[in-house]
C-alpha cells in the first residue's frame, strides 16, 4: 500500500492486522462488576493499570459497591488509593460518584454516555470503557496515552488533544469496531510502539505507517 494512502484507506487494514496480532486483547483492569470497572477506570487516570490492579483488591473489599463508598467521607477512601496519584481528588470523586449512583440510579451504573458524564471524576474515556466492556455499547473510542500517541504516529489523526483525536478515529471504522480499535492500539503501544523507543524495524504494521520506521520520540 502506498505511503500516501489516507487514514480512511489504511484504518480497516490496521484494525484487521492488529486483531491478528492481539486476538485476545481486552481491558487490562481487574473487575467483576460495572461499579468496580467504573472505579478502577477512574483510578487509572495518570496511573498504570498494573498499579490500579494492586490497589483495587483492598479497596473493593472495603467498598464493594456504591452504597459502601457513599456512606463515608473521602478521607476514609484516601488510604486505599494513595499510591494511585492525585489520591485526594480521586477519593473525593469516588465518594461523589457513589453518592450520585445511590441518589439517581439505585446504586447501579447507568448505561448511557450522558448519564455517566454527570458523575464526578468521569470523562469520556472512563465512560467509553465502562459502556464497552460492561454493556457492549460502543459509544466512543477510548483515547488514552497509547491511543493518542499511535493515532499521531500512524497519521490517523493530526490532533494532539484526545477530545479531538476521538472524533477523528470514530470516522475511520464502523461503530461496532470503535472499542476494538482502541484496545488493539493500546496493546500495540505497550508491545511495540512505545513512547520512548518505538520498535519500528520490528513493527508488523510498519508498511501501514506513514512514518516508515522513522518515528521520533
Amino acid at each position: 500500500m502506498p505511503r500516501f494512502a489516507s487514514a480512511r484507506q489504511r484504518a480497516p487494514q490496521l484494525l484487521e492486522r492488529l486483531g491478528q496480532l492481539y486476538p485476545h486483547a481486552t481491558c487490562s483492569l481487574d473487575w467483576s462488576t460495572p461499579y468496580e470497572l467504573l472505579i478502577a477506570t477512574m483510578l487509572s487516570a495518570q496511573c498504570t493499570d498494573v498499579r490500579v490492579n494492586l490497589i483495587t483488591p483492598a479497596l473493593f473489599e472495603r467498598f464493594p459497591d456504591a452504597a459502601a463508598a457513599a456512606a463515608v467521607e473521602p478521607a476514609a477512601v484516601e488510604p486505599y488509593v494513595k499510591s494511585a496519584g492525585f489520591f485526594r481528588n480521586k477519593a473525593k470523586a469516588i465518594v461523589g460518584a457513589s453518592r450520585l449512583l445511590i441518589e439517581h440510579h439505585g446504586g447501579e451504573v447507568p448505561q448511557t454516555m450522558e448519564e455517566l458524564l454527570l458523575l464526578p471524576g468521569v470523562a469520556r474515556k472512563t465512560a467509553s470503557v465502562v459502556l464497552a466492556w460492561c454493556f457492549g455499547i460502543n459509544a466512543g473510542v477510548t483515547v488514552d496515552t497509547h491511543v493518542a500517541r499511535l493515532a499521531q504516529r500512524l497519521r490517523l489523526s493530526r490532533n494532539t488533544d484526545p477530545r479531538r483525536i476521538e472524533p477523528d478515529l470514530m470516522k475511520l471504522v464502523p461503530q461496532p469496531e470503535w472499542q476494538n480499535l482502541s484496545i488493539r492500539l493500546i496493546f500495540h503501544g505497550r508491545a511495540v510502539c512505545s513512547a520512548r523507543k518505538p520498535n519500528c524495524p520490528g513493527c508488523p504494521v510498519a508498511d501501514l505507517c506513514p512514518m516508515g520506521g522513522t518515528a521520533r520520540r
